[in-house]
């Protein structure tokens, strides 16, 4: 199965999850409408809806679709997610029957204090954890927490599908350029990014490996992102540098 990107709301995206008998399953419904737009178009039943965590733009969806559906909806644990009638954390494994899958949850809290991804069939559903290119806002944990939440994320196989809950890569693409302007994969993924945006394509899923070698918020220990954190104050261990990336990018226009 290949994750297809649903688009909703103003950037967000649904992620779908169908196999050839019909069966589907979506990532952070945060709205019905496109969703069912695609099931009856394409003749499919839903089956399973996953959410990564508890922000209205993840699951204004839930309710509606789960209408007159028997629908099993996997979140956190968190009472902030309504509708929940399967609640996972950390190391537990999601196993889907239809559409057939196997999924590892990961606990990685920064943008919120219980978010989860779900890791496998070589997929990354990490909601608003990790952009391409970029990472979430800080609400509700703190840098250090996030920094860990994306070192073990980054300990996926390079060809892993990074899936994640918005379209913000060319805008995450001009960011990391101001701070690592003469990474050549960077540059590359950012020519590539443009060219997409311009054919109204999504610019996901990325891969793990792309990530890695672009994303600056996975290069904290690099060289080009130490050597920028030296001039910022207070930015000499990896999650000052990390804290410093953070703020830039939540100031940057």
């Amino acid at each position: 199965m290949r994750p297809e990107p649903i688009p909703a709301l103003v950037d967000n995206y649904i992620w779908l999850l169908a196999d050839a008998a019909g069966n589907a399953a979506v990532v952070d419904p945060g709205e019905a409408a496109p969703v069912e737009r695609v099931l009856a178009e394409r003749g499919l039943t839903l089956r399973s809806i996953l959410i990564t965590h508890h922000h209205p733009d993840h699951i204004g969806g839930i309710a509606e679709l789960c209408l007159g559906r028997n629908v099993e909806v996997i979140a956190p644990i968190d009472e902030r997610i309504p509708h929940a009638n399967r609640r996972v954390g950390h190391g537990d494994v999601v196993t889907l029957a239809l559409p057939a899958a196997r999924f590892e949850v990961m606990a990685v809290p920064g943008h919120t204090t219980t978010h989860i991804a779900y890791a496998g069939e070589g997929l990354l559903f990490c909601g608003d954890t990790m952009f391409s290119l970029g990472c979430g806002r800080l609400f509700e944990g703190t840098p250090a927490q996030m920094l860990d939440s994306l070192d073990h994320l980054a300990t996926l196989p390079d060809d892993t599908l990074v899936c994640c809950g918005h379209e913000y890569t060319q805008t995450n693409a001009r960011f990391a350029l101001s701070i690592d302007g003469d990474n050549a994969a960077l540059k590359a993924r950012a020519k590539d990014v443009d060219g997409k945006r311009l054919r109204g394509e999504p610019t996901v899923p990325s891969t793990m490996g792309m990530e890695r070698a672009a994303n600056p918020f996975l290069r904290t220990d690099s060289d080009a992102i130490a050597a920028w954190a030296a001039r910022q104050a207070d930015a000499h261990d990896r999650v000052s540098r990390f804290a410093a990336l953070r703020n830039a990018k939540d100031t940057f226009r």
